[in-house]
């Protein structure tokens, strides 16, 4: 008679929890992702709201953008992966023309000349490409026979490197980085071969000294001073050294929370954007930091999981780039703030004060919402 009863109970809970994912099918939003989501940008908001002195109208704006972010990643979320597939090409054309505008009439800002004013906001152009470049190349291999040759991999050479040097040139190097990234990581997924692998590798050293003379000052110096920080202590070293003294002063378990000096102090530059990872580790010390990357690790892995049960080519190549690459970019940050990688200005996604990069990596986390619902829908 237990056995008996326990079984029901079982095929109870069973059909309980088939309804409760039909109602999150519905709306298109994949659980575990999320909650790793909103976990992550909920410590971030922790992390912020010491670094900006106890500032609430700084952690309250950051939360609207949030809050903004969550929205357009619900509304990605409801749109099914053939759409993205026939707008594929579209959408990449329409980035191209606006960051054509965006040399011709962008706004400046910092010195550089990166973003549309629409009255009321700025759009920075470039943030679409992010998701407008592995779209394109997920759809163009979509039509064709894998593994690539020489030919294709030219023309989606090609498809990379005009909008990378329309970036380049705004400058946003750290943005063009990643738009190279998110281009090759989708030839890779698509089964580029090594000896191209290989080649491309040869010509990039090869031509290594002469990129270095097309690169500004400043981005001269990151290079110099990634090399030998203590070179100038005072000046181009500064941000880094810092920052090695505050992840190394944070020790174990960190002076705690709301009581980092370096941040609180201003000794620590960009402590609210490129560098709160060294006010995290500062304040948590290494267990905060190892909880952090667990957490951006959980994401990467729901991400991986999506791209392995995607139905189709053009659904596997998306998913699967839109997860690496947010998987390089705090591995870059994350690299830049402790020394292993020259400093970028590349931000810590989901924790770094900002809106335009958040509203952009939400929007590609409801794409891979979109896969993963819809995919489901199709199977049941």
């Amino acid at each position: 008679m237990f056995s008996v009863n326990t079984m029901k109970q079982r095929l109870q809970n069973r059909d309980n929890g088939s309804q409760y994912r039909t109602i999150w099918q519905c709306i298109h939003i994949d659980i575990p992702l999320l909650f790793a989501l909103l976990l992550l940008m909920s410590l971030g908001l922790i992390i912020l709201y010491s670094t900006s002195s106890n500032d609430l109208n700084v952690v309250e704006q950051q939360a609207l953008h949030i809050g903004l972010a969550l929205g357009v990643m619900f509304i990605f979320a409801q749109i099914p992966p053939t759409t993205y597939q026939r707008w594929a090409a579209i959408i990449y054309i329409i980035g191209i023309v606006l960051l054509c505008a965006v040399l011709i009439m962008g706004h400046t800002g910092k010195g550089a000349q990166r973003w549309l004013s629409l009255g009321v906001m700025h759009l920075q152009p470039s943030e679409i490409m992010k998701l407008a470049i592995p779209m394109v190349l997920a759809w163009h291999y979509h039509k064709i026979h894998l593994p690539l040759h020489l030919r294709t991999v030219f023309f989606s050479a090609i498809l990379i490197l005009i909008p990378t040097l329309l970036t380049a040139k705004q400058p946003d190097l750290s943005t063009a980085i990643i738009l190279v990234i998110s281009g090759v990581t989708t030839l890779f997924l698509a089964g580029l071969s090594w000896w191209i692998i290989s080649s491309i590798l040869g010509l990039v050293g090869v031509g290594a000294p002469i990129f270095w003379f097309f690169l500004h000052d400043y981005q001269r110096q990151r290079v110099i001073t990634f090399l030998n920080p203590e070179r100038d202590p005072l000046g181009s070293g500064y941000h880094i050294i810092q920052s090695k003294i505050a992840i190394g002063s944070g020790g174990l378990f960190g002076k705690g929370w709301l009581n980092g000096t370096q941040s609180h102090l201003h000794f620590l530059p960009e402590h609210s954007t490129d560098f709160i990872f060294a006010a995290c580790g500062e304040e948590f010390g290494l267990i905060g930091s190892i909880i952090l990357i667990v957490l951006f690790m959980a994401i990467v892995m729901r991400g991986l999981f999506i791209t392995i049960n995607a139905q189709d080519t053009f659904t596997r190549l998306l998913a699967g780039s839109l997860t690496i690459t947010f998987f390089v970019s705090f591995f870059i940050n994350m690299g830049m703030v402790t020394g292993v990688l020259p400093v970028m200005g590349i931000p810590l996604p989901l924790i770094s004060y900002g809106g335009s990069s958040m509203v952009t990596l939400m929007a590609s986390f409801g794409i891979l919402m979109s896969i993963q619902t819809h995919r489901k829908l199709l199977t049941t």
